[in-house]
């Protein structure tokens, strides 16, 4: 299992590379047709908000189910917003097909830190 620490962690660097990808996409994509600008800008915000997630889970502490929300979210973010960095930059279609599984690997991650939340025992 995976320590807060390292939910902390993986969150920090997924929000680092999110605002990396979003001023990379601001300033050097500009030229880029703007429906693939577009496929770049949701990769980056839908990667902000599962690094925010990540840093719910690390806030959760560890148990199996917290784990596996940050898992998916990792996974997640890797498949959805990565598919969508390679869409937009290589403008090659195909790519569209994979996003679909990070979309389910987030859903799942979401229902996973419901289950943990509600399963959380309160401090005595």
């Amino acid at each position: 299992m995976a320590t807060q620490r390292s939910w902390l962690a993986a969150g920090a660097i997924s929000g680092l590379v999110a605002v990396a990808a979003g001023a990379f996409g601001a300033h050097a994509l500009r030229e880029l047709p703007p429906r693939y600008l577009d496929v770049f800008k949701t990769g980056a915000a839908y990667q902000m908000y599962h690094a925010l997630a990540l840093l719910a889970v690390a806030g959760l502490g560890r148990g199996r189910w917290t784990s596996v929300a940050g898992g998916c979210f990792l996974a997640g973010t890797i498949v959805f917003s990565g598919s969508l960095y390679v869409l937009a930059l290589t403008q090659v279609d195909r790519w569209g097909a994979v996003t679909p599984i990070g979309g389910a690997l987030f859903l799942a991650g979401w229902a996973s830190l419901a289950v943990a939340a509600l399963r959380r025992k309160r401090p005595t």
